[in-house]
């Protein structure tokens, strides 16, 4: 038995020793500020003035067994860390990446993928608290990208072992007791030219699964799925997609699920300008009250010129908040610039 232990202990160590050994990698830092005023219908009770600022720092190296890794982490206002990202690459399996910060990953990357030139129309600022998906990605997540599928084909599947936590430093555990357990979520994107043989077309569809603990407070299990397409063809691009976020609540009155359906069409009038449209409609459906469908519809134009972009948008929502009344009826106008470096 001791032999065996000793055996085990060495060969581990070797397998440590190559792992540890690797290339010399760098650091980058990029960043860029978005500046902007807002102008909200019959409502603006604050300073339009906005910033945003974006500072973002990038990692890589490769291990002699030739795995690359890139470490990335993000800070927004005030250096709030926002996401923070480690992915490796293996040769023959794909891409590795563990997750912290809802950054894209899983389900959550195709809460709209409609066309737009600068912002879709549930994100120019109306606040119109439109639920589309988000999949597992609020916890910390670990996610595979397969690199042995057919060509035009692109796959992930994102797991997190508790759905609705909150990110977690290093030796430590985030946890809530909300009857939310683990989630999965599995995301396709198909080549329309390579698979279909139609260029300009690309196809999308997605699902994701949470565990909920059956009794006071859901039914079951959650879930949510994605399915849509766009098509460009010369300067016009178009596309729809469809989603729905069932909750599976229990508690009388709360809202059962989330019905969307978005669509949008952007033009690019020359290499520097292009202009788009968006629109969203959202149904809450409502265990013992009424549905409500929340719109909102986006108008936008885009200029850039090197590292500069000025963006303009036209906003309106009708039942923002999924709350009926004229005071959740705006307009909005948000004009934008944003400076890269």
């Amino acid at each position: 038995m001791n032999k065996l232990t000793k055996t085990g202990v060495s060969a581990l160590c070797g397998s440590l020793a190559a792992v540890a050994s690797a290339n010399a990698g760098e650091l980058t830092v990029t960043g860029g500020v978005d500046m902007s005023w807002t102008n909200i219908s019959d409502s603006q009770t604050g300073n339009p003035i906005g910033i945003g600022s974006n500072v973002s720092f990038s990692g890589s190296g490769e291990l002699d067994n030739g795995i690359g890794f890139t470490l990335s982490i993000d800070y927004t206002n005030a250096a709030a860390l926002s996401n923070t990202r480690v992915v490796a690459t293996v040769p023959s399996l794909g891409d590795i990446r563990i997750d912290q910060g809802m950054s894209g990953t899983g389900l959550d990357r195709m809460d709209d993928k409609t066309p737009n030139v600068w912002e879709e129309a549930n994100g120019t600022g109306l606040g119109t608290g439109i639920q589309t998906v988000g999949g597992s990605s609020a916890g910390s997540t670990i996610e595979w990208k397969p690199n042995m599928l057919p060509e035009g084909y692109t796959a992930y599947v994102a797991y997190s072992p508790k759905a609705d936590a909150s990110a977690a430093a290093d030796k430590a555990t985030a946890n809530t007791d909300s009857g939310v357990g683990a989630g999965y979520d599995i995301t396709v994107d198909v080549d329309g030219g390579t698979v279909l043989g139609v260029d300009g077309l690309s196809v999308f569809a997605g699902m994701s699964s949470t565990n909920q603990a059956a009794g006071v407070t859901y039914t079951g299990d959650s879930s949510e799925y994605v399915m849509g397409a766009t098509y460009a063809a010369g300067s016009f691009t178009v596309g729809y997609q469809f989603s729905r976020d069932n909750l599976q609540n229990k508690v009388a009155a709360s809202t059962s699920f989330y019905e969307n359906n978005m669509y949008g069409i952007t033009f690019q009038i020359n290499d520097d300008l292009s202009i788009g449209y968006n629109h969203i409609e959202s149904e809450q459906n409502n265990h013992g009250a009424a549905n409500v469908t929340a719109e909102a519809t986006s108008v936008q134009i885009a200029y850039t010129m090197g590292g500069a972009s000025i963006r303009l948008a036209e906003a309106s929502m009708d039942d923002g908040k999924y709350q009926t009344g004229s005071s959740q009826d705006k307009d909005a106008t948000t004009l934008s610039v944003a400076l890269a470096f």
